[in-house]
């Protein structure tokens, strides 16, 4: 995979649409993009092993991130707690939506962590509220807030 090969997409019809919505700008240069973002972060390229079931990409943390992204909260206590710090679902969705006004309901369910129907209730509960609303055709439309 780190020399000059063959690219060939396992699925033609799903890899033209990313390449027409311009999330592929080539065939064949994904791996050599992922080495290459790694050098200038200065982070570890990843191993990449091919075997019969398929192609694995495995990526290794520095020990200054995992000691970053340590918590000192015990476990036990994160019950307690997390629910006290975490915003409110609707605030959530607004946060969301203000840098993003593109998002639909099952991405943003996906983001938080949420089902799909509560994040469309906490949407309508916004729009009554005039705190929101859609502007534009269904597909390709975007989301205002009205705060």
């Amino acid at each position: 995979m780190l020399a000059p090969h063959a690219s060939r997409p396992f699925n033609p019809d799903i890899a033209n649409v990313f390449f027409r919505a311009g999330e592929i700008e080539a065939w064949g240069r994904g791996i050599e993009r992922i080495f290459t973002a790694c050098r200038e972060a200065g982070t570890p390229v990843p191993n990449v092993r091919f075997d019969g079931s398929g192609l694995w990409t495995e990526f290794a943390f520095d020990a200054g991130h995992l000691r970053n992204i340590q918590t000192k909260t015990p476990m036990k206590t994160l019950p307690k707690t997390l629910p006290k710090t975490l915003p409110k679902t609707p605030e959530s969705i607004l946060s969301l939506l203000r840098e993003h006004p593109t998002l639909t309901a099952t991405v943003i369910a996906t983001t938080l962590g949420k089902s799909r129907s509560s994040i469309l209730r906490a949407i309508k509960k916004l729009r009554e509220e005039g705190r929101l609303r859609y502007v534009g055709p269904q597909k390709g439309g975007r989301w205002e807030i009205l705060e």
